[in-house]
C-alpha cells in the first residue's frame, strides 16, 4: 500500500521551516569578521584613498598612486575643473576676508601674548597648507579667540612673556608643533570620533564661557591698563579691573573704543538685516584701523594716554625650525597643552565646516580635515605660526561673499603677505582699543542664548554638560571647562551603558513588524512566548549582569501574572538583539549564566539577529551549541512563528 503525502497544509508548514532554518544558516554561517589589526591597517588606508574600498587587481600603480596624491590633495582633483568664473568669485571673497583677517589677526595675537606679526603670519601659511589638503570650500583659517585665550591661560605660567618675550614665543612654536602633531595622529588613524566626547551642547556652553572671558580680558585694552592679571577666570579678571581703573584709567582710550565698538555692531547689525551689504561689516574693521590710526597720527593722541600698537614686523614669515624646544623642562607640559589646543581646534574647525557642507549639500570627511589641519599646523609652526583654525565669523563673511573653493583663502593669504610687506610700517599709530574693540565686536557670534535653551528642552543632561562647560570656563579655566563637559558627557554614556532599556515586543496589527508594547500599545503579545528586545550597542562588563537581573526580573513577573489571570505561563523567552553590535566575555557569561536559569526553570532561549562581532564570539565560546542552532533566527517574525508552528515548543516533561 502506498504511504499518503501529507496534506497543503503540512508541506506549507514544512516549507516554511526549511526556509527558516536555511536563512538561520545564514546567520551562524556568516565568515569571520576582519580582526583589530586589519580594521586599524585599512582605516590608515582609507586615510589616503577616494574610495571606501580597495583598488581592483586590474588597477595599475600609477592609478594608485593618483588616487593616493589626490586624496592626500584635493586640490588635485577639484583644481581640474576649476574655471575663471570661479576665480572673480573666489577673489572678491579672499579679498573681503583678508580685511577682517588683518586686524582679527592682530587681536588674537594681542590675546595669546605674542606680538602682532605673528598673528599675521598665522593668516598666511597654514591657509595656503590647508588649500593643498582641505576638503571644506567655505572654511576660513587663521588664528582665532578661543585658541588664542587657551594657550595666554596656559603657557604664562611656565615662561612669563612680560620677563623673557623670546622663550615664551620658542614655548608657543613648540606646542603648535604638538598640536599639528596630534590632530594628524588622530587624522591618520580615524580617530575622530574622540573628538566628538566634546558634544554639541559642551560646545555651545564652552564657546559662550570663553566668549565672555575673552571680552572681559579686552577691557585692558579698551581702559588702557598696564598692570593686569595673567589669570583668566571672571573673578580674577573683574578684580583687576576694579583695583586697576581708578589708577589708571586713560579716558581718550576707553572713549576711542567704544566709539569704533557702537560703528562695528552697527555695522554688523546692517549687514544682517542686509543681506546685500554683507560686505560692509566684513570691512568695517579694517576701516576701524585706518581711521583711528590717522585719528591718532594727526592728533598725537598717544602723547596724550593712548596706547599704541607701535613697531610691527614686516616682511615674510621667518623659519623657527630651530626655536622649537624638545629638550627643555616643559617639553610635557607643551605637550598636554597641545593636546588640548589640538582637541580645541578641531572642534571648532570641524563643527564649522560641516555646517557650510550642509548648507551647500556636500559630504566633510572629518578625518581628512583633522589631518589637513595637523599637517598645516606642523608647517606653521615651522615658519612662525602659532596655532590655526577654521573660524565662525571668518568663515560666514567668506560664505556671504560668495566664495566657490579654498582659492579665496589662497586670495587671502596673498593679501596678507603683500601687507606684510608692504603695509605694516602704517600701523605703528594702530590704537590698541581699537584692537579691543574688533574683539569685542566679533564675540556675540560665540555666544548662542537660543540653542542653549532648546539644549535645555531637548534633554536635561545635554543642558548639564553646557553649563558645566560654562561655568568650568568662566570661573576656573578653559582645561577645568573642558574636563568637566568631557565628565559629564561620559556620565551621561556610562549611564546609559550600565542601564540600557529592555523592552516587551509586540506585533503590531496586520504586520510581521515587532515593536515595544510601551511605545505601541496596539501591538499584541503572543501567549506563551515573552519577546524582549535589548537596547544597547553593547553587551559588556558595564553592563551585562543588570541586563541578566533585569531580564530574569521580566521573566518572574510574566509567570506570576500568568497565574493570575490563568493564561499560559511563558515555555519561550526571544531575545532580540539586533541592536547589540558588540560583546565582550563579561556579556558572554551573562547570557551564559541567563541560559542556564532559564532551563532550569522549563523555559528555552531563542535569541534573534546577532550582529557580527556577536555570533562570531558565541559561536568562539561554544555558547550557540549550548543554545542551539536551531534557536538562531534571523527576525522576530520567524522565531514567533516557529514557535507558533509548535517547531519549538516543548512541554515542561521535557525539562
Amino acid at each position: 500500500m502506498e504511504a499518503q503525502p501529507p496534506p497543503p497544509q503540512q508541506q506549507q508548514l514544512d516549507l516554511e521551516d526549511s526556509s527558516r532554518t536555511e536563512r538561520a544558516q545564514w546567520l551562524i554561517n556568516s565568515p569571520e569578521p576582519p580582526s583589530l589589526w586589519w580594521e586599524l591597517v585599512g582605516s590608515v588606508k582609507g586615510s589616503f584613498s577616494t574610495h571606501g574600498r580597495n583598488h581592483s587587481s586590474s588597477t595599475t600603480k600609477g592609478k594608485r598612486a593618483i588616487s593616493f596624491f589626490q586624496a592626500l590633495f584635493p586640490i588635485l582633483s577639484w583644481g581640474r575643473t576649476y574655471k575663471a568664473s570661479m576665480f572673480k568669485h573666489d577673489l572678491m571673497a579672499g579679498l573681503t576676508l583678508a580685511s577682517l583677517s588683518i586686524p582679527q589677526s592682530i587681536g588674537y595675537a594681542n590675546i595669546a601674548k605674542l606680538d602682532p606679526q605673528y598673528g599675521l603670519y598665522t593668516s598666511v601659511v597654514p591657509p595656503l597648507i590647508y588649500a593643498l589638503m582641505g576638503s571644506s570650500r567655505e572654511i576660513a583659517i587663521g588664528p582665532v579667540a578661543v585658541v588664542s585665550m587657551l594657550l595666554s591661560s596656559k603657557l604664562p605660567s611656565l615662561v612669563d612673556p612680560a620677563v623673557d618675550s623670546i622663550g615664551y614665543t620658542k614655548l608657543v612654536f613648540t606646542v603648535t608643533f604638538f598640536t599639528g602633531t596630534f590632530q594628524a595622529i588622530l587624522g591618520l588613524f580615524r580617530l575622530g570620533f574622540l573628538v566628538d566626547f566634546l558634544s554639541h551642547a559642551a560646545i555651545v556652553g564652552f564657546m559662550a564661557g570663553a566668549a565672555i572671558v575673552i571680552g572681559l580680558q579686552q577691557l585692558k585694552g579698551l581702559f588702557g591698563l598696564s598692570h593686569f592679571t595673567s589669570k583668566n577666570d571672571v573673578v580674577s579678571v573683574l578684580s583687576s579691573v576694579s583695583k586697576s581703573v581708578p589708577r589708571e584709567w586713560y579716558p581718550l582710550n576707553f572713549v576711542l573704543g567704544c566709539s569704533f565698538l557702537v560703528f562695528l555692531l552697527v555695522a554688523r547689525f546692517i549687514g544682517r538685516r542686509n543681506k546685500k551689504l554683507f560686505w560692509f561689516p566684513a570691512i568695517a574693521p579694517l576701516l576701524s584701523v585706518i581711521l583711528s590710526t590717522l585719528v591718532v597720527y594727526l592728533t598725537k593722541a598717544d602723547k596724550h594716554g593712548v596706547k599704541i600698537v607701535k613697531h610691527i614686523k614686516g616682511g615674510l614669515n621667518p623659519s623657527s625650525v630651530h626655536q622649537l624646544q624638545f629638550n627643555g623642562p616643559h617639553v610635557a607640559e607643551a605637550a598636554k597643552i597641545g593636546l588640548i589646543s589640538a582637541v580645541v581646534a578641531l572642534t571648532e574647525a570641524i563643527a564649522v565646516g560641516r555646517s557650510f557642507a550642509s548648507i551647500k549639500g556636500y559630504h566633510l570627511d572629518g578625518n581628512k580635515e583633522m589631518m589637513a589641519m595637523g599637517f598645516m599646523n606642523l608647517a606653521g609652526s615651522l615658519t612662525s605660526c602659532y596655532v590655526a583654525t577654521g573660524s565662525f565669523s571668518r568663515t560666514a563673511v567668506n560664505f556671504s561673499a560668495g566664495c566657490r573653493t579654498v582659492v579665496s583663502n589662497i586670495v587671502m593669504a596673498i593679501t596678507v603677505v603683500l601687507s606684510l610687506e608692504l603695509f605694516t610700517r602704517l600701523l605703528y599709530y594702530t590704537p590698541v582699543a581699537i584692537l579691543a574693540s574688533i574683539i569685542l565686536s566679533a564675540l556675540p557670534g560665540l555666544i548662542d542664548i537660543d540653542e542653549a535653551c532648546n539644549i535645555w528642552k531637548v534633554d536635561k543632561l545635554d543642558f548639564l554638560a553646557c553649563l558645566g562647560a560654562f561655568v568650568g570656563v568662566l570661573f576656573k579655566s578653559v582645561e577645568t571647562g573642558l574636563i568637566v563637559a568631557v565628565a559629564i558627557s561620559f556620565l551621561k554614556l556610562l549611564l546609559q551603558s550600565i542601564g540600557p532599556a529592555v523592552g516587551q515586543l509586540g506585533r503590531l496589527p496586520r504586520t510581521n513588524m515587532f515593536c515595544e508594547v510601551d511605545q505601541y500599545p496596539m501591538a499584541s503579545k503572543t501567549p506563551g512566548l515573552l519577546t524582549l528586545g535589548i537596547n544597547s550597542s553593547l553587551l559588556c562588563f558595564a553592563n551585562a549582569n543588570f541586563l541578566r537581573e533585569r531580564i530574569t526580573r521580566l521573566v518572574t513577573e510574566d509567570e506570576n501574572g500568568a497565574e493570575e489571570t490563568g493564561n499560559d505561563r511563558v515555555q519561550i523567552l526571544i531575545l532580540d538583539m539586533t541592536n547589540v553590535l558588540n560583546i565582550d566575555t563579561s556579556g558572554i557569561l551573562a547570557l551564559e549564566e541567563l541560559h542556564t536559569n532559564l532551563v532550569s526553570r522549563g523555559i528555552k532561549l531563542a535569541i534573534v539577529n546577532l550582529r557580527w562581532q556577536v555570533i562570531h564570539k558565541l559561536k568562539l565560546s561554544k555558547l550557540v551549541e549550548k543554545i542551539g542552532a536551531d534557536c538562531i533566527f534571523l527576525t522576530v517574525a520567524e522565531a514567533v512563528d516557529a514557535c507558533l508552528a509548535s517547531k519549538l515548543a516543548i512541554n515542561n516533561t521535557n525539562f
